[in-house]
């Protein structure tokens, strides 16, 4: 229906005396550019990013401690020595390098020379460096990079015998194996374009924190009755392998904190796993917890790179939208070019595939299925009463079983190394005087140590012997030896000799002390002392070089020169 004449003629009119009004000019490309825009959930090429450079990161500390240590402990002259181990090895399977010593110690030293087995493992460390650092500065790295870190540590774990026994050890092989399968076969590209993250790989990581925290939370509930009644707390701080100065302070707190604690790590061990298979939400607040959690116990202990590398896996909880934040927003960066490839996605324009995107499925399947069939006899070992923690159930360690802590001892018991120069090692005049560690308790007035992530792998043997015998840890005697020796390269593993710049010792013994914290406000504390100790007896009792000369022929360790 036609408006009338007359209310247009008003209209027309009235508009006439206004001012004329101006449109909206089209924003220019560079300001729309400019508006933040957020990335979308559900794709993970950030997240790539922040795994490979966490797990280049721990692999670095785990070459760097190889690199510092490994000479010392398992070298030529070592406490003892691969050289000796890998000819065990071969004697049993009848002197042949074949199949069957490759499958019960897989490592490439089998393929090199001998004569000199320092420079083995130096070059091994070395390379493991180069490469790890190489990936931690750029973010970017390929599956054959990962996989030569992946077997030069394989190498050297298999041939480290107690030195390498530990939990971490396996873990960071089944981590860094999971890493080689992240990346693309050949390109060096933080966000390859034809090599999307793979599904698989990153649920293969929530497979194993889920493991990890489960595991350890099960061996603990099955392992040691002050879980049940919520008093381990009471006692971890001061008998952990090596504590820290917080660790001091943490044992003082009250009675319902301690318990609060263990309640807690029950939550985080036993409920908080699940939540990674409960959708996208709770996968998150899986992730965000679990990280929370290990900063606190490594701000608490001295647990090597074990907590470092517990994190990595629990990255993989989140996607591109969540870990955003760890990039910056400018025009060409990492962060544009990820919304970039999300908005030709959502528009269609995906890349058409190609002959390896085949092959790289057909591989991620295989790895599924592998990881599925290597985790039967895992799941067993959960669901069993008889848990046992931290086992490999194939030589290349690529799915293991985990725990910690699975029984809390209640009083702490340390071996302290004493040498004298009297020449009556009885005599009621003889000053006996103690060697000191890097980071094991020893002197009371001395401070806990803070290393984490870095590992003294002799302080914590010696942590494991102060609860054993010396009989079952046999390399303690072959220390004795190389300090009644002076050994430059033993004692660059201590902290303190006593004979430094002396003759050395005519006597070395171990004494077994008992150790508490020392109480704040107490007479200890007082008196400047972190710790407050007593003797127990004689761990073993004083030897002489020559007391060692049998003991050392049968091993097969050469006998030490006095320096």
């Amino acid at each position: 229906m036609a408006a009338p004449e007359g209310s247009l003629r008003k209209r027309k009119v009235a508009d006439a005396g206004r001012a004329p009004v101006s449109l909206p000019e089209p924003e220019p490309e560079s300001n729309a550019a400019a508006r933040p825009t957020r990335l979308r959930a559900g794709t993970f090429w950030l997240t790539r990013i922040v795994l490979l450079k966490a797990l280049a990161l721990v692999y670095f500390v785990a070459f760097l401690v190889a690199f510092n240590q490994n000479k010392q402990l398992i070298g030529e002259r070592g406490l003892l020595p691969c050289k000796a181990y890998l000819k065990s090895i071969q004697q049993y399977f009848h002197g042949k390098i074949g199949w069957d010593a490759w499958n019960y110690a897989p490592t490439i030293l089998w393929l090199l020379d001998w004569s000199d087995m320092n420079f083995n493992l130096d070059l091994l460390a070395v390379l493991g460096l180069g490469i790890s650092s190489f990936i931690l500065i750029t973010g970017c790295a390929n599956m054959i990079l990962m996989a030569m870190l992946w077997v030069f540590y394989l190498s050297l774990v298999n041939v480290g015998q107690v030195w390498y026994s530990f939990g971490w050890e396996s873990q960071l092989l089944e981590t860094g194996f999971l890493g080689i399968f992240l990346c693309p076969l050949w390109t060096l590209s933080r966000l390859p374009k034809y090599t999307p993250t793979s599904r698989v790989v990153l649920w293969g990581f929530r497979w194993l924190i889920f493991r990890i925290m489960l595991g350890a939370g099960l061996i603990k509930i099955r392992g040691d009755k002050c879980w049940w009644d919520l008093t381990c707390m009471d006692y971890h701080y001061e008998t952990q392998p090596v504590p820290n100065p917080l660790a001091y302070f943490l044992h003082q707190s009250p009675w319902w904190f301690h318990r609060f604690e263990t309640f807690s790590n029950h939550v985080l061990e036993l409920l908080v796993p699940f939540f990674v298979f409960l959708g996208r939400r709770l996968c998150l607040l899986h992730g965000v917890l679990q990280i929370f959690f290990q900063v606190v116990l490594i701000l608490s202990g001295n647990l090597s790179f074990l907590n470092w590398l517990t994190i990595v896996p629990s990255l993989s909880c989140f996607d591109d939208a969540t870990l955003g934040f760890l990039f910056p927003s400018g025009p060409g960066g990492l962060k544009d070019r990820v919304l970039k490839m999300q908005k030709e996605e959502a528009e269609g324009a995906n890349p058409k595939p190609r002959y390896g995107c085949l092959v790289r499925r057909v591989a991620n399947l295989s790895l599924g299925i592998l990881l599925a069939w290597l985790s039967v006899p895992v799941v067993i070992n959960l669901l069993s009463s008889k848990q046992v923690m931290n086992t490999s159930f194939n030589p290349l360690r690529i799915v293991n079983t985990y725990g910690a802590f699975g029984s809390i001892t209640k009083e702490r018991t340390e071996v302290i190394l004493q040498g004298t120069a009297s020449t009556n090692a009885s005599a009621p005049d003889a000053v006996w005087e103690d060697y000191e560690f890097k980071c094991k308790p020893g002197n009371p007035w001395r401070r806990p140590c803070l290393i984490s992530p870095y590992h003294y792998r002799l302080d914590w043997l010696m942590w494991f012997a102060a609860f054993q015998t010396y009989e079952q840890n046999e390399w303690i005697l072959h220390l004795a030896g190389k300090l009644l020796a002076n050994n430059a390269e033993a004692l660059s593993l201590l902290a303190l000799n006593p004979f430094e710049g002396r003759a050395p010792p005519r006597w070395v013994r171990g004494e077994h002390w008992r150790y508490r914290f020392s109480r704040p406000g107490g007479k200890h504390a007082s008196e400047g002392k972190w710790w407050a100790r007593k003797r127990i007896g004689s761990y073993f009792p004083p030897l002489r070089l020559e007391d060692l000369k049998n003991y050392f022929k049968a091993r097969g360790w050469p006998l030490e020169e006095p320096m």
